[in-house]
């Protein structure tokens, strides 16, 4: 799958459905680790494998997730795999119902929140896994004096790096890769 494999979301059925923190958890694993069984998840996330499956059928319901039956060695092994790589919404996509509206909204909310809880875990990490990624870790912000069609065009080149290295092919050169999070917020604010 590639970066770019991105589902619009218009139903606020389904934002409901992937904002929940564990579903939204699930959602990362697959993503950073493809395809998963129930019990792989559960050892990934800490958490009993039953409740790894109930959240599983509900992200599936909302076309979040998908099993992967020709992955499975047996019939009783169940892997569970993304439908796109990734979803985005427009809270303004949903003005004209005020329920799907507070929906869009917490979800907003709620992803701004997982953003934050990534970096604050690496904060707080010890010293000594601080130390083995050096300078890597950045943080970073700038004030721009943009009009909104120039904001866009600046959202189109971070997504497109992004992607760049998002959908490289990883060098198979011996070297342990780690998961790493990056994430960039560009919005209209008052100092």
């Amino acid at each position: 799958m590639k970066s770019r494999d991105v589902r619009q979301v218009t139903d606020s059925r389904v934002l409901a459905a992937m904002s929940h923190p564990l579903r939204r958890r699930l959602m990362d694993v697959l993503k950073v680790h493809g395809p998963s069984t129930v019990g792989l998840l559960a050892e990934r996330t800490d958490q009993a494998p039953a409740n790894v499956s109930h959240h599983l059928k509900v992200l599936a319901a909302a076309d979040l997730v998908t099993e992967a039956p020709e992955l499975a060695r047996d019939r009783r092994e169940r892997w569970w795999q993304l439908v796109t790589r990734g979803v985005r919404w427009s809270n303004t996509d949903f003005d004209a119902d005020p329920a799907a509206r507070a929906v869009a909204d917490a979800a907003t909310s709620l992803n701004l929140d997982r953003h934050v809880a990534l970096a604050r875990a690496w904060h707080a990490a010890d010293e000594s896994a601080q130390a083995a990624w050096a300078d890597g870790p950045f943080s970073t912000d700038r004030w721009l004096h943009l009009t909104p069609e120039e904001l866009a065009e600046l959202s189109r080149e971070i997504i497109d790096l992004l992607a760049r290295w998002g959908d490289r092919a990883v060098p198979d050169d011996g070297v342990e890769r780690q998961p790493v999070f990056v994430f960039a917020y560009g919005l209209p604010a008052r100092p």
